[in-house]
């Protein structure tokens, strides 16, 4: 039987962050070739360092939007809200490196008259849900993406102008019978523009909004607060650390509260099952829990580059499952196609709307009108049911 009374912690990192700025840029540069061609492969990978911008990788697409890169780039740094002497949305020097897609992994992906479409790379996905938040995600990373989300929202509509775009956020969640009850302690370091600031000035802005957003009563006089712990934190973004596409896979995922199959997912098109695959599991997991048929869901699928169908469905509910796990793992196959093609088609995938996924976690967010976080609805819970 799992542990019932435990902690667990999670962090998260700002759309600010050095990794997360190339995230953004990657998938705004997807993005883009999306909105030209539905069907545009990009593989597009992106490096930031001090006044330099440098973004490189396969792409094969319409061709006027690699002259649009450097561009891309620079809006993306300008919204983030990066004005700093050593790292300026005006003044960096962007490199593309871009070129066109091999042949040889083309021939594995493209459909034919004699094959379907057939996964852009061997590897495994993993999708989780678990009924211990609305948004059935684990609570430590759910809630250090909201305090972030804040924290951006008042510094980017002008509410507290001291603060700056980079930021990591880390919660303990105290855990009883099972489910979160409160947090141990808390940590938050955040850029600030006014080199004058003590880590307790920091805390007097920042503390309001941590309080708003986190559960009623899950503060308390016991809970630790480490705010700006080392002191000044006033160079930040590429300028301080350097910065790469795709080294913020558990923070964009389930904080460490359920495995990882080792791809990272932005820069990537949907025919890469790194992404789309990782996208069907958490939606399949969802809807199992949403289903009522587990508490928790670690669901597990497998592929092989070439080849369309998953090389394996594994579940496993953690002893919380209503019916056998070999049940709901037959039901799945049956309630989705879990081919490439099969995927991008039930969740609508060949669409712009990966830029908004950059920051604050790709799962947990609810779905937008025109399609983007497809993967967190709940619509196969009746064909579910009926399955078993």
């Amino acid at each position: 039987m799992s542990r019932q009374n435990y902690i667990f912690t999670s962090e998260s990192v700002s759309e600010g962050h050095p990794d997360k700025v190339c995230d953004r840029i990657s998938d705004a540069v997807l993005d883009a070739f999306l909105t030209a061609e539905p069907e545009a492969r990009c593989g597009v990978e992106t490096f930031a360092t001090t006044n330099l911008v440098v973004v490189g990788g396969e792409v094969r697409g319409p061709g006027d939007v690699l002259g649009r890169v450097e561009e891309i780039a620079r809006e993306c740094v300008k919204d983030i809200g990066y004005e700093q002497d050593k790292f300026h949305w005006a003044n960096l020097e962007v490199r593309n490196v871009l070129h066109g897609q091999s042949v040889d992994i083309a021939q594995g992906v493209d459909s034919g008259e004699e094959k379907d479409e057939g996964a852009g790379d061997q590897g495994l996905m993993f999708g989780y849900a678990v009924r211990e938040t609305p948004e059935l995600m684990p609570a430590p990373v759910l809630y250090s993406h909201a305090i972030l989300r804040r924290l951006a929202e008042v510094r980017k509509n002008g509410t507290e102008p001291a603060l700056g775009p980079d930021a990591k956020s880390q919660l303990t969640v105290r855990y009883e019978n099972d489910m979160p009850v409160g947090v141990s302690s808390i940590v938050l370091s955040t850029q600030h523009l006014d080199e004058d600031l003590s880590s307790d000035d920091v805390r007097g802005i920042v503390e309001p909004y941590i309080r708003e957003v986190l559960p009623v009563g899950w503060i308390s006089d016991d809970t630790e607060w480490h705010v700006n712990p080392t002191g000044k934190f006033v160079i930040g973004g590429p300028d301080g650390d350097a910065g790469l596409t795709g080294r913020k896979i558990i923070v964009d995922t389930y904080g460490g509260a359920a495995p990882h199959g080792g791809g990272a997912f932005s820069g990537k098109d949907p025919t890469k099952v790194d992404r789309s695959a990782a996208y069907a599991a958490r939606y399949l997991a969802k809807n199992v829990v949403a289903a009522g048929l587990a508490h928790r869901c670690t669901l597990q699928l497998a592929y092989a580059i070439g080849v369309s169908e998953p090389l394996s469905i594994y579940i496993d509910t953690a002893g919380t499952g209503e019916v056998p796990d070999r049940e709901i793992e037959a039901a799945i196959s049956d309630v989705m196609d879990l081919t490439p093609r099969g995927i991008r088609k039930h969740l609508a995938l060949n669409k712009p709307v990966y830029q908004r996924t950059a920051a604050y976690g790709h799962f947990g967010r609810a779905p937008d009108a025109d399609g983007g976080f497809s993967w967190e609805q709940t619509n196969l819970v009746d064909a579910l049911k009926k399955a078993l």
